[in-house]
């Protein structure tokens, strides 16, 4: 790629970006959207964070598996475990990188 194309390229996703983003402050209180649509948008983020976080939790050295060997699932199973126990966010964190980090040292 040329300078020239990655300027055009950093431009364009610059501009997406912004349009994508300020659509609702530009329109005001013209759009108005549906209460089921709302509804279903406080999913999204839970949603966005299962899709970023579950293929790294399913992944073990570049191969999918869910294998007892798969270090990181079994810590992310720990941290789930945590959550639905204490109902903690933070904590479950700390679970899961504790289970993670002591499977790695002494698993």
């Amino acid at each position: 790629m040329s300078h020239l194309e990655i300027w055009i390229a950093l431009v364009g996703m610059a501009v997406v970006t912004i349009v994508t983003r300020a659509f609702f402050l530009i329109a005001g209180e013209r759009v108005t959207v549906p209460d089921r649509l709302q509804r279903a948008l406080r999913y999204a983020p839970a949603a966005a964070l299962v899709a970023i976080v579950l293929p790294d939790l399913l992944t073990w050295q570049g191969h999918f598996t869910l294998a007892m060997d798969n270090l990181k699932l079994l810590a992310g199973i720990a941290a789930t475990a945590f959550y639905l126990v204490t109902r903690s966010m933070i904590g479950m964190i700390v679970a899961g990188m504790a289970v993670y980090t002591g499977l790695r040292l002494f698993g």
